[in-house]
């Protein structure tokens, strides 16, 4: 069968990838032509687009880019149209891939979507429109479930992907030496993967490294972008830049400080104590408080329902507080072991490892009944 995937961010690159591997093993003939990166490039088929060219945080940046946004959407559409598959697979990306399943609904083709929008945090009465516009919702935490239903909305819980991604990691044993990190613990930088979160985010990163000689701080780099890139942020400072090694970075990791977003849940597995940071333009801020109605705003708070990771948001996420908080991660040991007792509880609500491979086997089985 014919598979069209659409993934608009790093995330959805690797859970992207996750799911095609798994569909591979249960359709042979399986082809695939998608919008995502490189992880899902590697898995075969065409790349219609590049994520990194796509991703924009923000109610202002997406009003900003609006242009480029609508010619995404464009092309999208036709080529999808083009190329007729027999499914079509949205990963997450909610802004872009209701209006895509909205096209091609209205066209006839089956439309499952993996991840859901998180229509929870704001706007509920967007159930309405998925209800309308999308076959199969599968959905990756397990709060959601008993949301849509409350809304008599179907859906299919399939755990979370993460887990997939974390259990087929092998560490590289060489990892430390190839980035001459055998000297000092390691606090992992993960700034995001948009350009405007790395450039809200990563300048008090960096302040706070500086007030922290005896540790080394190690960023993650986005795979959609080079070491030039994060070289004028750096401030002559000795903060070497990893690609495609963050599970790496975490395994070895003392502490992290991360950008909101799946990040933050990834930490969490791999059992690393976080301080989580969210920065954007005031008026997006502004306009996320109005309509945004959750208590936290990182994966895991969300998941266990109360304050387990400290998140510093807009005025707060300066290098003062994040410096103050990484303080107690690395050296107090009743306040980490605290936050690690909190991971296992976590650990045990997300269950085990398998998305990926359930969720293909019900993309299939409702693919060949459509």
């Amino acid at each position: 069968m014919k598979y069209y995937l659409v993934a608009g961010e790093a995330s959805g690159d690797l859970h992207g990838a996750n799911l095609m591997k798994a569909l591979k093993q249960q359709d042979a003939r399986a082809e695939f032509r998608y919008f995502g990166g490189d992880l899902m490039q590697a898995e075969g088929g065409t790349l219609v687009k590049h994520y990194a060219d796509m991703a924009y945080m923000g109610f202002l940046e997406v009003a900003l880019n609006l242009r480029s946004i609508l010619k995404n959407l464009k092309q999208c559409k036709q080529d999808i149209l083009a190329w007729n598959p027999d499914v079509l697979v949205l990963i997450d990306f909610p802004g872009f891939n209701l209006k895509i399943a909205e096209f091609a609904k209205s066209h006839g083709l089956l439309v499952c979507y993996y991840i859901s929008p998180k229509v929870w945090a704001w706007n509920q009465k967007r159930v309405l429109r998925i209800k309308r516009v999308v076959d199969h919702l599968f959905c990756i935490l397990p709060f959601e479930v008993d949301f849509f239903n409350s809304w008599d909305m179907k859906v299919d819980y399939v755990g979370n992907p993460l887990l997939d991604a974390a259990a087929a990691f092998s560490p590289d044993p060489a990892f430390l030496e190839k980035y001459q990190l055998t000297n000092k613990k390691i606090v992992a930088l993960l700034p995001g993967s948009r350009k405007q979160e790395i450039n809200y985010l990563l300048p008090d990163m960096v302040q706070v490294a500086g007030r922290f000689p005896d540790y080394q701080f190690v960023i993650a780099g986005a795979p959609s972008f080079s070491s030039g890139y994060y070289e004028p942020y750096l401030n002559g400072r000795n903060i070497p830049v990893v690609f495609n090694a963050t599970y790496d970075l975490l395994t070895h990791a003392e502490a992290a400080i991360v950008a909101s977003g799946t990040a933050t849940l990834e930490t969490a597995l791999f059992n690393v104590p976080q301080v989580v940071v969210y920065k954007g333009s005031a008026i997006t801020i502004a306009i996320g408080r109005m309509v945004i109605k959750i208590k936290f705003i990182s994966l895991v708070n969300l998941i266990m329902d109360k304050p387990v990771v400290k998140e510093l948001i807009q005025q707060d996420c300066n290098p003062e507080k994040i410096s103050a908080e990484l303080e107690l991660l690395v050296k107090n040991n009743t306040y980490r072991q605290n936050m690690l007792v909190d991971y296992d509880e976590l650990d045990r609500r997300m269950g085990e490892p398998g998305a990926s491979a359930k969720t293909a086997s019900l993309i299939v089985k409702y693919a060949t009944k459509n």
